[in-house]
C-alpha cells in the first residue's frame, strides 16, 4: 500500500524518511528561493498583463504540490518568461482590453495546459521530452527573450507601443524614443545600478528583489507618483477567491491548440533543467511522472487563481547553489510567499513598472544565447539551421506560430530521421566480430555474401527507400554474390504488411537473378508475421535465421583456401552486435 502511495507522489517518500542534517540547508536554500522567486513572481505577472498578486498565487500550491509529485529534489516550479510570453501573446488580442476578461482567459488557458499535461502523462509521453530537439528549444527561447527585451524597453523608457508585433516595433524606434519618459528611464537605470551593486558587493544575495525594493522605496518616500512614474498599482492580496469564468465558452476553442504547444514546450524546457540537475546530484527523473506533475501543478495554479507554471532554471540553481537537499524547499519557500500574498501586500503597489521591465530584461538576458546557436553551424549544419528557422520564426511571425513551427519542426525532424535512416554494409574483422564496412579497412566483407543493416523501424512510409537502397548498394558489390542476409534487430521492430509486401517483391528480385534472400534475427516474431502475411519461409521462401552469427555459418565459403571459422566462439557470438 505504501509502495503504491509512494510511486503517486515521490515526493512524500523522501519526506516521510526525512533526515534532520538536511534541515538547515533546505531553510537556508527556501529562503534563497522565495528571495528571488517574490521580484520574478511580481515581474511575470506584469509581463502576462494581471494583478502582481496572481504571480504569487502561481508560486504558491504549485511549489507545494510539485513537491509531493515531482520526482526532482532539486526543480522549483513557478512563473517562466517563456510560458508567460506565450500565454500574454494567445490571450491579449482574445481579451480587448477588458482586464477581468484577460485574467480569466489566463486562468483557463493555465488550466488546459494542466489537463494536457495530465492526459499526456495518463499515456506514457513523456517521451516528449525528447522530441523538441536542443537546437529547436535554443532558437525558440532565444527568439522569446529576445521578443520579451524588445517589449519591456516600453516600460523602461516611459512609452506605449502601439504595435503587437516585433518588426512593427523595431522599426518605429526612433518615434517611440522621442517619447522617452526621463524620470521613468532614471527610474530604471537606478535599479539596474542597485542590481549590479549588490551583484558586486553581495553576489549571494537576491539582486532582483533588494533593486526592485530600494526602487519601491524612492516611490513611497519621494512620492514619486506625482512625476508619472507607474507602479503596479493596488495589490489585491488575501486568500485567492475561485470565480466561474465568464466569457463566451466559444473563445475555449481559440484557448485549445495554443494550450497543448504550451504544455509541450514547458514539459520539454522543464525536463532540461531537471535532468541536468539530477544528473548532477546522482539520481534519476521520471519522465511520465514529471509531465503529471507538471499537470497537476498547473491546474493547481488556476484552482488558486494563477497562471501556467514550468521547471524555473534560475530558482533552480538557487536552490542547488545553497545547498537545497530535498524537496521541503519547495514547500518552505511557498509558505514565505504564501504569508506575503495574503498578509504583506500592502508595500508592493509602490514598485515601479521600470524597475520590474529592468528585472524582466535582465532574466531574458540570462535566457540568450546566441553564441551557441552561431557555434552550432560549425558542429553541426542542420542542427544550426534547425533553430536559426525557429528563432526567425518567433521574431518574424510571433510567439505562438513560432512555436507551433518549433512543434512541426521536431516532428518533421523525426519522421526525416525514420524516413531517411543511415544504413550499413556488414563485414567481418580478423577477429570474428561483424562490423560496418568503411574506410578503416578493419573489417573485410564475406566472400559471397553481402549484410545490409538498415538503422531505423521500418513501416510503410520508408519500406520504398529501404527497398531501393538495399538495391543500390547491393548493385556496387561483386558479381560472385550468391546470398544476401539482412541484420532485421534493427529494423524490423513490428508487423506492418506493407513491409512485408516489400519483403516477397525483394525475395522475387533476387530469386530471379539465382540469389538467396535471408533475414536474422527475430526469427520467433518474423515466423509469426510470415504467416500472417501468408508468406513462405525456408526453402520454398525467404530463410530466416536467430542471429547473424548462424546465418554467416551456414553461408560461410572458403576464401583462398581458409575456410571462414570465425564464429564457432560463443564470444565472437556475442560480439556480432557491435557496430
Amino acid at each position: 500500500m505504501l509502495s503504491r502511495l509512494y510511486n503517486f507522489m515521490p515526493g512524500l517518500d523522501t519526506l516521510l524518511h526525512y533526515e534532520r542534517q538536511w534541515f538547515a540547508d533546505d531553510v537556508r536554500a527556501a529562503l534563497s528561493v522565495a528571495a528571488v522567486a517574490l521580484p520574478v513572481a511580481i515581474a511575470y505577472a506584469q509581463l502576462t498583463g494581471v494583478n502582481a498578486a496572481v504571480g504569487l498565487y502561481s508560486c504558491i500550491l504549485p511549489m507545494m504540490l510539485y513537491a509531493l509529485f515531482g520526482t526532482s529534489k532539486q526543480l522549483i516550479v513557478g512563473p517562466d518568461a517563456a510560458t508567460c510570453a506565450v500565454i500574454a501573446a494567445v490571450v491579449t488580442p482574445l481579451a480587448a482590453g477588458d482586464s477581468f476578461k484577460h485574467w480569466q482567459l489566463v486562468v483557463t488557458m493555465t488550466a488546459m495546459t494542466g489537463f494536457w499535461c495530465f492526459i499526456a502523462s495518463k499515456f506514457k509521453l513523456g517521451v516528449l521530452a525528447d522530441f523538441l530537439s536542443k537546437p529547436i528549444l535554443m532558437g525558440l527561447l532565444n527568439g522569446v527573450a529576445i521578443t520579451i527585451i524588445v517589449g519591456q524597453f516600453s516600460k523602461v523608457f516611459g512609452f506605449t507601443f502601439d504595435e503587437r508585433y516585433l518588426l512593427e516595433r523595431l522599426g518605429g524606434v526612433p518615434t517611440y524614443l522621442s517619447q522617452t519618459h526621463v524620470p521613468t528611464l532614471l527610474m530604471a537605470l537606478f535599479t539596474l545600478a542597485v542590481y549590479f551593486a549588490m551583484k558586486r558587493i553581495r553576489p549571494t544575495w537576491p539582486a532582483s528583489m533588494f533593486a526592485i525594493a530600494f526602487g519601491a522605496l524612492l516611490v513611497w518616500i519621494f512620492e514619486l507618483k506625482q512625476l508619472d512614474i507607474k507602479t503596479i498599482g493596488t495589490v489585491t492580496g488575501g486568500l485567492p477567491v475561485f470565480n466561474t469564468p465568464v466569457f463566451d465558452l466559444g473563445i475555449i476553442r481559440e484557448l485549445v491548440v495554443p494550450a497543448l504547444n504550451l504544455a509541450i514546450v514547458s514539459f520539454v524546457s522543464m525536463m532540461l533543467t531537471a535532468r541536468s540537475f539530477a544528473a548532477k546530484n546522482g539520481y534519476d527523473i521520471d519522465a511520465d511522472k514529471e509531465f503529471r506533475a507538471l499537470g497537476i501543478a498547473n491546474i493547481a495554479s488556476a484552482l488558486s487563481q494563477g497562471f501556467a507554471v514550468s521547471g524555473a532554471d534560475s530558482r533552480t540553481a538557487v536552490n542547488d547553489a545553497t545547498g537545497g537537499k530535498t524537496q521541503l524547499v519547495s514547500i518552505i519557500a511557498a509558505a514565505i510567499i504564501a504569508l506575503i500574498a495574503v498578509f504583506l501586500t500592502a508595500p508592493l503597489e509602490f514598485i515601479p513598472s521600470a524597475a520590474l521591465g529592468v528585472v524582466l530584461i535582465i532574466a531574458s538576458v540570462h535566457l540568450l544565447d546566441l553564441k551557441a546557436v552561431w557555434q552550432l553551424k560549425r558542429k553541426d549544419k542542420q542542427a544550426f539551421y534547425l533553430a536559426s528557422a525557429t528563432l526567425l520564426a518567433v521574431l518574424f511571425i510571433g510567439v505562438i506560430p513560432g512555436i507551433t513551427l518549433a512543434v512541426l519542426l521536431g516532428l518533421f525532424q523525426f519522421i526525416r530521421t525514420v524516413m531517411r535512416p543511415t544504413d550499413n554494409i556488414l563485414g567481418v574483422d580478423v577477429n570474428g566480430v561483424v562490423r560496418s564496412l568503411d574506410a578503416t579497412d578493419k573489417a573485410k566483407a564475406v566472400q559471397g555474401v553481402f549484410i545490409y543493416r538498415f538503422n531505423s523501424p521500418l513501416t510503410y512510409f520508408n519500406a520504398s527507400y529501404f527497398k531501393r537502397r538495399l538495391l543500390e548498394q547491393y548493385a556496387r558489390q561483386k558479381d560472385d554474390t550468391q546470398c544476401v542476409i539482412i541484420d532485421a534487430v534493427p529494423c524490423f521492430t513490428h508487423l506492418d504488411l506493407s513491409v512485408m509486401a516489400m519483403l516477397a517483391d525483394l525475395d522475387v528480385i533476387f530469386k530471379k537473378r539465382d540469389i538467396r534472400l535471408e533475414l536474422a534475427g527475430r526469427k520467433r516474431q518474423l515466423l509469426s508475421w510470415f504467416d500472417i502475411a501468408g508468406m513462405k519461409s525456408g526453402k520454398e521462401g525467404i530463410y530466416i535465421h536467430s542471429d547473424l552469427y548462424i546465418a554467416l555459418k551456414r553461408n560461410s565459403v572458403s576464401q583462398h583456401t581458409q575456410e571462414v571459422s570465425l564464429f564457432e566462439s560463443d564470444e565472437n557470438k556475442e560480439a556480432l552486435t557491435q557496430p
